[in-house]
């Protein structure tokens, strides 16, 4: 299930930032490292919550340091 979350991340991120090439997308980097602002994070968590089928809050997003972090947190609300 991980690596499927995984894909879909990393999906989201190539559609929310274009210009990030898919090789420098790496699971210890967090949304920032990326160039994402704000705006693009929400986005992304968005995207990806919508995409899973998932509703969890968006403040529940705010304290994952990481890409890791973030599939591993999204695998986890996949598997309740």
């Amino acid at each position: 299930m991980s690596e499927a979350v995984r894909d879909v991340v990393h999906e989201v991120i190539t559609e929310i930032l274009p210009t990030v090439p898919a090789d420098r997308i790496s699971g210890r980097q967090h949304l920032r490292d990326l160039g994402a602002d704000s705006v693009d994070r929400v986005e992304i968590i968005l995207g990806v919550r919508e995409r899973l089928g998932l509703a969890e809050p968006l403040a529940s997003f705010s304290d994952l340091r990481d890409i890791d972090h973030l599939v591993a947190f999204l695998t986890e609300l996949g598997a309740r």
